[in-house]
């Protein structure tokens, strides 16, 4: 598909971007990209990790046996 552009062509586009635009806008526009690439890692980053303490929280509470330790109490009335 892209085998049809020719090196030159691109460069052309690439001005034409340029101008419309201006290199203000496309740095702009790149810096936001850049930072909402970095905050959707950071939220995936999080994300696993959350799910391996969730995991591990998990794990732990079945591996533990339950003791359950009471004492059972009498009522006793006294009949008068």
């Amino acid at each position: 598909m892209l085998s049809g552009i020719s090196p030159w062509s691109l460069l052309l586009i690439l001005v034409i971007v340029l101008v419309l635009f201006g290199t203000k806008r496309l740095r702009n526009a790149g810096g936001d990209l850049g930072s909402a690439i970095k905050n959707f890692k950071k939220s995936m980053a999080e994300s696993s990790e959350a799910t391996t303490a969730e995991a591990e929280k998990k794990k732990v509470a079945q591996d533990e046996p339950r003791i359950i330790d009471s004492e059972a109490k009498v009522k006793t009335q006294d009949k008068v």
